[in-house]
């Protein structure tokens, strides 16, 4: 494994670690701001905006730009936003620290995911993006809970100073181990891709592109929407009490770091394959968990099939848009991490709805299922017309990978139906 991963593993640590812990913290920062919690919550919102911004206007402003330097500015941004959120002396320095921070999201991910599959053979480029993505469940698994601790033990600020931290490290291996890469006019093979952002912005004609995103945000808004309202579930369904709540997200965020590991590395034998055998799977385990969400055991289980399915959709899909974004991935793959925020959004919003309407809280699970059979849907029928499009192609160019010189001739003429 290029110890370059790791580097980038802990800059996706730290990033994910920002974005979620506090959710945690949130009652703490309300009352030192002297906010209402819904006020508060806008500290996670303008996030996830933040981030889909970031992931797509910054991608597209450093296209021309070597992608190890880029790399390295990008968590200078994110150290810069952490440290603004832990000296903040109100509340809109607060959320101007998190907008700082949430702009080099994206971005970072985005062009990282290149980054990651450019330091890999070919059949191992999806393993290579999930070893990235770890830092981000393992983030859940261990940085969400043990920051909560820190920030309720020496207030919500300390969190922030040990992600700044986190950043400074990650800023380090990136500048020491990750080699240098190309540019974004560079496919993961540093072929020159013409055109510079329009070049990128080419990469857009391809309609397995978007569907590739469409895919993207209603597979993973579906897991999310479950997901959002998870604490009330399993309080007011399941029977579980507030203090047990932290330790089986834990669980969530282990099914999330073996979906991830299993996901890449069958990812890299057959993307689509992969991406509707777990979309599928998904489907059905969204309907047992609404089903069964009043059985504590059963719950249990399901919490973690949940985060492993979940989460193993993740490097298929963004392996899948650098695919048919050919030799110009960067912005195509930095759009794909907006992507995940939009249906994060569009998830949490349609189970708001069907709260409100008083179908209870279990209600926002169903809408998760439904989403994802959407999105199941979607997948096969872009997988159809890319096995129908392959078909008349010579079988080196199918299995050519990311960025090669005969993608660059061929996938412009891709279908875009």
């Amino acid at each position: 494994m290029p110890v370059g991963l790791i580097a980038l593993a802990l800059g996706g640590f730290g990033i994910g670690l920002t974005e979620f812990v506090i959710m945690g913290l949130l009652p703490q920062v309300a009352a030192d701001f002297h906010v209402t919690e819904a006020t508060a919550g806008w500290l996670i919102s303008g996030y996830a905006l933040a981030v889909v911004v970031g992931a797509l206007g910054l991608t597209a402003a450093v296209t021309r730009f070597e992608r190890k330097p880029v790399l390295a500015v990008l968590m200078v941004l994110f150290i810069a936003g952490n440290l603004v959120s832990a000296i903040a002396p109100d509340y809109g320095l607060m959320m101007a620290g998190r907008i700082i921070a949430a702009l080099a999201h994206g971005a970072f991910f985005g062009i990282g995911a290149v980054v990651a599959a450019s330091m890999v053979a070919p059949n191992k480029k999806a393993g290579a993006i999930a070893i990235m993505f770890t830092g981000l469940t393992a983030a859940n698994v261990l940085g969400v809970p043990f920051g909560t601790m820190l920030g309720q033990a020496a207030g919500w600020r300390a969190t922030f100073w040990a992600i700044t931290v986190i950043g400074v490290l990650a800023l380090a291996g990136i500048l020491a181990l990750v080699p240098k890469t190309g540019s974004g006019e560079s496919g993961a093979d540093s072929t020159p891709a013409p055109g510079g952002l329009r070049g990128e912005l080419r990469a857009f004609r391809s309609g397995q592109v978007w569907l590739s995103i469409l895919v993207t945000i209603l597979g993973y808004g579906g897991m999310f929407g479950a997901f959002t309202y998870i604490a009330f579930t399993l309080t007011e369904v399941t029977g579980f009490s507030a203090t047990t709540v932290p330790w089986l997200l834990i669980l969530f965020g282990v099914g999330l770091f073996i979906g991830n590991t299993l996901g890449g590395k069958a990812a890299d034998r057959n993307v689509d394959r992969t991406l509707l055998v777990v979309l599928a799977v998904l489907v059905v385990v969204l309907v047992a968990f609404a089903l069964t969400a009043g059985n504590q055991p059963v719950t249990i289980a399901t919490m973690v099939l949940l985060g492993g399915f979940g989460f193993a959709t993740v490097p298929g899909l963004q392996m899948r848009v650098m695919k048919y974004a050919s030799s110009a991935p960067t912005l195509a793959s930095g759009a794909n991490i907006g992507a995940f925020n939009v249906g994060n959004a569009l998830g949490a919003w349609l189970g708001g709805i069907t709260i409100t309407a008083g179908l209870g809280y279990t209600s926002p699970i169903w809408a998760g299922a439904g989403i994802t059979l959407l999105g199941l849907a979607v997948m096969a029928f872009a997988a159809a017309a890319a096995k129908k499009h392959d078909a008349g192609r010579p079988a080196d160019v199918v299995s050519s990978g990311i960025g090669t010189e005969a993608e660059a001739e061929t996938e412009t003429e891709l279908q875009r139906a």
